[in-house]
């Protein structure tokens, strides 16, 4: 029973949407929504014990493997997003690792080049701006493929 709860509580900061793709009941996804909103100690551990009552009913070895894989996913994005700001660094500060993506991933070279070029103007104007950023989001796109 406190295994199910505490699996029921580990649900609680997933998004609504995340919440939804989880294999668990209407009840429970509704039970969950009003936890995060008590602000009571005794009446939030109240809950936490009615979320417990409904995790009965919910298959939980399929409900630790779809959290799993969501957390396996959210680990795979936000490497991705690191990797991609690693090499918007890089590209900027050197010519040389523009060679090397361009060896990687040579289908990028109409879109990158004039994007670092346009980057590094703004950088040397006083601080980051709009193609920054679009190098950030090519360089992200191109990494998640």
């Amino acid at each position: 029973m406190h295994a199910l709860q505490a699996l029921g509580e580990s649900l609680l900061p997933l998004s609504d949407d995340r919440l939804q793709r989880m294999p668990v009941t209407p009840e429970l996804v509704d039970a969950i929504r009003l936890a995060r909103e008590i602000s009571s100690h005794e009446g939030r551990r109240r809950q936490l014990q009615y979320i417990g009552k409904l995790m009965r009913n919910v298959d939980a070895d399929a409900l630790r493997a779809a959290l799993s894989d969501e957390t396996r996913e959210q680990r795979v994005a936000t490497a991705t997003m690191h990797a991609a700001e690693r090499w918007r660094e890089r590209l900027l500060a050197d010519e040389v690792t523009l060679q090397n993506w361009l060896e990687r991933y040579p289908d990028t070279r109409a879109l990158i080049t004039p994007l670092i070029e346009r980057a590094r103007r703004e950088l040397a104007q006083g601080g980051p701006g709009r193609s920054y950023r679009e190098l950030y989001r090519a360089l992200r796109d191109r990494l998640s493929e």
